[in-house]
């Protein structure tokens, strides 16, 4: 799985890099540059992997992406800071799925990657935990 974030893409990739499907997301509400820290409202930059799922989440389903890993966590320990976390694939809040595609034409989470229901309930069914997951400038 690869997110380029300049290009607002999240692709689903087969094991020879081919791309099988392709999703336009909304992003942090400040998207340019590497996440730093809780609050700053970025979208982490870096090889993780989708470790966890939540069918419960406030945003019909959620998958955990493994930010901070170490290198996060000592990077924002040495400037003081906390790296934050809880950083998900998921569709939109519940009771507002109704906005569809709309929600591509502003980066609204706070670092998350976001899809529409549909497009997290098909990725949900292809992606397995343990996933790796590049996110791109």
């Amino acid at each position: 799985m690869e997110v380029r974030k300049a290009a607002r893409l999240l692709l689903l990739l087969d094991r020879d890099g081919s791309e099988l499907r392709r999703y336009t997301v909304a992003l942090g509400g400040d998207p340019q540059g590497d996440k730093r820290r809780e609050g700053d409202s970025r979208t982490p930059e870096g090889r993780y992997v989708v470790d966890w799922r939540n069918p419960d989440s406030a945003y019909h389903l959620s998958l955990h992406v493994s930010y901070p890993d170490e290198r996060d966590r000592a990077e924002a320990a040495a400037r003081g800071e906390d790296p934050g976390g809880m950083i998900m694939i998921h569709g939109m809040r519940n009771g507002f799925g109704w906005l569809g595609t709309l929600h591509q034409y502003v980066d609204w989470t706070d670092g998350c990657i976001a899809v529409t229901n549909d497009e997290i309930e098909e990725i949900w069914r292809l992606v397995p935990n343990g996933t790796p997951i590049d996110i791109l400038p």
